[in-house]
């Protein structure tokens, strides 16, 4: 028997119709590209966003074709976002800190006809015009004041082509399932490959991420997303925050400390999220002006392991409570949040940062198991650690144009490439992706968790580990450091700092300083250009 109630679709235009029926006067503040700030209102935007839909209908775009974005977060950016996917047409947003190779790769592979890009990416856009034969016009997000000289063939100004277009626009209503926006894996290895989202994935996805033991965003609050849209749809925030009526603040393209400090400050916000290094770039100008936090009351941190010195800076200093949050591309990305769980409140305070360094909770929707190499689910207490395997209702099916052939198992799982455990009351902990555990003597050491350890000294800045060749163990950890201005840390007193922390085998058979390391597009340690580069190095010795 069939339930008796009305088949509405879920579409990511009702997103923003909601918030301009119900909460049109509320701010959306910009850092814009050109510098001032700009502030607008959810009405103006959703306006805003219909002129969109029609100017792209005036390009002769129709139902299914794709439109790329490299835009930072702001107002503009948001307006294509709507008009492009309540339009019925697809959102490919586009990490311009990719190789430029990568980057012509993506754009063709998903076959995109028209881009919107900001004024900072026209340079990059010209060195690669030529390779991207199936785009017809490149449109600057700027105005007429603004707009560079460019070498840019058929390339348009924003705000005139907006200006001419139409604001009657009616969102059209189609199935759920459609596409909706595009997103790429960072391609560390290989070609990235393309994850195709529906109005039905992001919608189910955004609301499971908004409940109050995740995102928890309200219409009281004033969120920042820091984390790029072009990273996984900045975490669906801009989806989530229409939802509820929230005001956005955008940080455009300036991420240092004193700047995100800034318009934290500024704009009063109370929720922002972003991954670990943009955190120590703040924290490392509060520490150096004496500043304080004074309207903050949650930080989420995700895309790549938090240090537990960071959670508990932010906790126990500034009195910001942490979310520690794990996903994926492939994910839409949200698969665990680290919110507080009841009958856990009491603990000791060590044991309640032990919990947060994990990678949080598994939230509903997902459904995850752990399996060893031949596929037998092992059980969920803790301390058995294997592949980690995920399904959903916002998890692909397959990647765009099938590539990777099949990524599901028998039961649906896709296998997420990361070594994990779980634990009884659903906190999950990455132990490491399965190409970065380092193999010693038959046992796993967790690289992610030396790197966590190291980053608890107050003279490092950021550190990496990678298993090197060993004779007898086969690989043997060698830990590389970037240490802070004016710090005197040497191999022996960063081993002695780590001797208390891990296990007596796991500590690192050598200490390397370095300048910098080297990160992929989307800001986690790039592990393959490391082992590239220490490929020949001997461990002291041998």
């Amino acid at each position: 028997m069939r339930g008796l109630m009305q088949g509405r679709q879920l579409l990511v235009s009702t997103y923003l119709s909601h918030a301009e029926a119900y909460h049109s006067e509320r701010e959306i503040v910009s850092r814009m590209v050109e510098g001032p700030q700009h502030r607008t209102t959810y009405g103006a935007l959703a306006l805003r966003a219909r002129r969109v839909a029609n100017l792209l209908a005036d390009l002769g775009l129709g139902f299914g074709d794709v439109v790329g974005t490299l835009a930072w977060n702001g107002f503009r950016h948001m307006e294509v976002w709507y008009g492009t996917s309540g339009s019925g047409l697809v959102c490919h947003t586009v990490n311009p800190r990719l190789f430029p190779e990568q980057i012509a790769f993506i754009i063709n592979d998903a076959r995109d006809r028209i881009l919107f890009i900001d004024l900072t990416f026209v340079p990059l856009i010209e060195k690669i015009i030529d390779q991207l034969p199936l785009v017809e016009r490149v449109v600057i997000l700027t105005d007429r004041d603004h707009m560079p000289a460019t070498s840019l063939k058929n390339v348009a100004c924003y705000e005139d082509l907006l200006a001419g277009a139409s604001e009657t626009f009616l969102w059209p209503e189609f199935d759920e399932n459609t596409a909706s926006s595009l997103c790429y894996t960072s391609g560390t290895t290989g070609n990235p490959k393309g994850v195709l989202y529906s109005h039905r994935s992001t919608t189910i996805h955004c609301m499971s991420a908004n409940f109050g033991d995740a995102l928890g965003m309200r219409s009281t609050d004033t969120v920042m997303p820091v984390v790029p849209m072009f990273h996984v749809n900045a975490w669906s925030i801009p989806y989530g925050a229409p939802m509820v009526g929230a005001k956005l603040v955008f940080p455009g393209a300036a991420l240092d400390g004193a700047s995100v400090y800034q318009m934290l400050e500024a704009e009063q916000v109370t929720l922002t999220a972003a991954v670990p290094t943009v955190w120590l770039m703040l924290l490392q100008h509060l520490e150096k002006t004496g500043a304080r936090l004074s309207s903050l009351k949650r930080v989420v941190i995700g895309g790549s392991a938090a240090p537990r010195s960071m959670i508990e800076t932010f906790q126990d200093k500034y009195g910001v409570a942490v979310c520690h949050a794990w996903g994926m591309t492939e994910m839409s990305p949200l698969g665990t949040m680290g919110s507080p769980r009841a009958g856990l409140d009491a603990l000791p305070h060590d044991q309640a940062l032990d919990l947060q360094c994990k990678q949080g909770r598994v939230m509903f929707g997902v459904q995850m198991k752990i399996t060893d190499d031949q596929g037998r689910t092992l059980p969920r207490d803790g301390t058995a650690f294997g592949n980690l395997k995920v399904r959903g209702p916002w998890i692909l099916e397959t990647y765009l144009h099938g590539a990777g052939g099949k990524v599901l198992d028998d039961e649906g799982f896709f296998d997420t490439g990361d070594v994990a455990t779980l634990d009884p009351y659903g906190f999950m902990q990455i132990t490491d992706r399965a190409k970065d555990v380092i193999k010693s003597g038959g046992e796993w050491i967790s690289s992610i968790d030396l790197e966590n350890a190291a980053v608890g000294h107050p003279e490092v800045a950021e550190a990496a580990v990678i298993g090197v060749v060993h004779p007898k163990w086969d690989e043997r950890p060698l830990l590389i450091i970037v240490a802070k201005a004016g710090a005197a840390l040497d191999r022996d007193a960063m081993i002695d700092f780590l001797r208390p922390r891990v296990a007596k085998w796991w500590l690192p058979d050598d200490v390397v300083f370095v300048d910098e390391l080297p990160h992929t597009a989307t800001g986690k340690l790039l592990k393959t250009r490391l082992r590239e580069q220490f490929k020949d190095y001997r461990l002291p010795g041998l």
